[in-house]
């Protein structure tokens, strides 16, 4: 017997799979899982060939039927309401959802949103609090609302974050964080006593969208504070150094924490790797690739790659993710 109380999911990147499986496998007493909503198939990679997104993916996977609208439209609104879905979960969707999307479940839309509200609002609170060294970030269950991220919040999950986090162990994480989240709440969010708390507003800030500019690595910067940033960008834009106008993209790489007494962005060893001062210690990479090449062990990249002890190269600035608080 299919449950009367039917919701859908709203999402296109990974991090939204350990939910959708929870939602999909366990709750079929409370609901059913309608549909997935999720973003078109792009062409990706060098052959520029169409690719479902992860979400997509499981959804085919699942037999959960998906919906892939170029906008989310009146049409959309419409086949919610005719479909009787009693409300949506968004998470990582890629997409601003009208009022009208918000409003065609009469339970209303809740959104996963990774970080710990006010904290973080905006488009990259994971790289951000990876980026800023945060010991700690969490998940929330939030009301949609027209404001990004600024809804009510119902409850939250702490996460950890331990110093070999990368952005794409966090994600998986925060993921992973979601299920109890919704495990606790989802009675409520569906028989419509789900409670929320008001942000307080005066504390929020906002992370904004990340470039691939954030990736150039600034040698004018501690040791910590770079290896906060190559692990933040780990899975994209990736980490890089300028040398004469090319971009040398960096892979493995180890940091020194003391005083060397060097120009930060001086070449100081290319023994064991190209090893690069920074103000209180050095980088060493271990793995180097030139545009349109393979990532190479470094001694490998120097063999046709002229890179000597004592080249200078560009520090440039880091741009800070948050844009205000």
């Amino acid at each position: 017997m299919i449950p009367s109380k039917q919701i859908v999911f709203f999402g296109s990147d990974s991090i939204c799979l350990p939910i959708l499986n929870y939602l999909n496998t366990d709750c079929s007493h409370l609901c059913q899982l309608r549909a997935v909503i999720s973003q078109p198939d792009r062409r990706q990679g060098r052959g520029k060939k169409y690719q479902s997104n992860p979400v997509s993916q499981w959804a085919i996977s699942n037999s959960v039927e998906l919906l892939q609208p170029e906008n989310p439209d009146e049409a959309l609104a419409d086949w919610l309401i005719t479909k009787q879905v009693v409300a949506s979960i968004v998470m990582a969707y890629g997409h601003y959802l009208p009022r009208f999307i918000r409003e065609a479940t009469p339970l209303g839309m809740v959104n996963l949103h990774g970080s710990l509200l006010p904290r973080y609002r905006g488009a990259s609170p994971i790289e951000t609090a990876l980026s800023l060294g945060d010991s700690t970030t969490g998940v929330c269950l939030m009301q949609v609302g027209s404001q990004m991220d600024a809804g009510g919040v119902a409850d939250t999950q702490e996460v950890c974050i331990e110093q070999v986090d990368t952005s794409i162990s966090l994600r998986k994480k925060m993921g992973e964080a979601c299920v109890p989240l919704m495990r606790r709440n989802l009675n409520e969010l569906i028989g419509g006593s789900l409670k929320f708390i008001p942000q307080e507003s005066s504390r929020a800030s906002f992370c904004r969208k990340i470039t691939k500019e954030d990736g150039a690595i600034d040698f004018n910067t501690s040791v910590s504070e770079i290896d906060c940033r190559l692990r933040a960008f780990s899975s994209w834009p990736g980490s890089y150094f300028m040398h004469q106008g090319t971009a040398i993209k960096v892979g493995h790489t180890s940091l020194l924490q003391h005083s060397l007494k060097k120009v930060p962005g001086t070449i100081i060893d290319i023994s064991d790797g190209v090893t690069v001062a920074v103000t209180n210690g050095a980088i060493c990479f271990h793995q180097l690739q030139r545009p349109g090449g393979r990532m190479l062990e470094t001694r490998d990249f120097l063999n046709g790659y002229d890179l000597p002890a004592g080249t200078q190269l560009e520090c440039i600035p880091s741009a800070s993710l948050i844009v205000s608080s």
